[in-house]
């Protein structure tokens, strides 16, 4: 009696338990609803304290917890550059961090000194007056981890139906949601120095690539040089406080039509595009004379035909004349016999 007693105990603890994380779930926003909308952002120019970093996203935690320990009542924030899934996680950039001050504002010296003096770089974020935006509540340390699994897949399904060229991705946290903004313009100045710098590099070594794949004819050998990651600029966030997302870059690129470093590259597409002109007018002048030796040639053997000609019909004509002639000759021996 007492064994099945204690089993019941023991069931009953383990329903509790279960429905104790069932209802934690719920309130952590598993079945919100996302509203997600093309408006204003939710925030407006600001001063961002932040730490650069490559690698993982869900090691974005710990700059996170770095940066709210220094100034707990400031908002954090976090900058995704990087498709997860198109670059290999190792190499995935970010900046993590918090707002020192927003719109007309002026940071707190003393607290920006502080920051600075843990390693952290001070950079100025724009305003933009268009953005893919959407929030999330925060109400449970959980909900840094279900926000990103729920709102990401939505956030690129609406970005990818409407066509719309957006990047790179942003998180602030707030105190009891988490909004979620997707620049529609100016997204190049939300690039820290630290990515920018990165996009150069990224560009030297593409344009480096094609030259190695281009032969003396100005002809690409390679057709697959891959660039800067984008497309679909996240994957699903792996337990973490940061989303796994990002753009790209421009792919395709659109940071070469931003960036200085687009200028080496146009410079070598006009030498490519002389040295194609070079190649296809000597390719023009040897077709001609070719041209010109087949006519020449079929004039000569035009030339050759009509003499033979020529040369058949007098042999006929000496042909018909001596048997004409012979015939003379015949009549005439017939006259003299009568």
């Amino acid at each position: 009696m007492s064994e099945f007693f204690f089993l019941l105990l023991i069931l009953a603890l383990l329903g509790c338990l279960l429905l104790t994380v069932g209802v934690l779930v719920v309130y952590s926003g598993l079945f919100s609803d996302i509203d997600i909308k093309t408006g204003s952002p939710p925030i407006k120019n600001v001063t961002f304290a932040y730490k650069f970093k490559e690698g993982p996203y869900k090691d974005c935690g710990a700059v996170y917890t770095e940066s709210s320990s220094i100034g707990p009542t400031l908002r954090s924030m976090a900058v995704f550059y990087d498709d997860s899934s198109q670059r290999p996680a190792e190499q995935c950039r970010y900046a993590v961090g918090s707002i020192l001050c927003e719109g007309d504002e002026k940071p707190d010296e003393e607290l920006q000194k502080l920051y600075e003096n843990f390693g952290f770089k001070v950079f100025s974020l724009p305003q933009v007056s268009h953005a893919v935006t959407t929030s999330f509540p925060c109400t449970t340390p959980l909900s840094y981890v279900l926000g990103p699994s729920r709102v990401y897949p939505k956030l690129a399904a609406y970005i990818k139906e409407r066509k719309l060229s957006a990047f790179p991705y942003i998180e602030i946290c707030n105190s009891d949601y988490i909004d979620y903004m997707v620049p529609l313009s100016r997204q190049t100045d939300f690039f820290v120095p630290e990515m920018k710098e990165e996009v150069k590099t990224d560009v030297k070594e593409e344009d480096s690539d094609e030259d190695r794949g281009t032969d003396i004819t100005g002809a690409d050998s390679h057709s697959d040089v891959s660039s800067v990651s984008g497309g679909v600029p996240w994957d699903s966030r792996e337990t973490s406080l940061a989303a796994s997302t990002a753009a790209s870059l421009a792919s395709s690129l659109p940071l070469r039509d931003v960036m200085d470093a687009n200028e080496d590259k146009h410079r070598d597409h006009s030498d490519r595009d002389s040295n194609v002109s070079v190649g296809s007018g000597s390719s023009f002048e040897e077709l001609d004379m070719d041209q010109e030796g087949a006519e020449q040639k079929e004039e000569k053997e035009d030339a050759e035909k009509e003499d033979i000609k020529e040369g058949e019909d007098g042999a006929r004509a000496a042909v018909v004349e001596k048997k004409e002639s012979s015939g003379d000759e015949e009549v005439v021996q017939e006259g003299e016999r009568m």
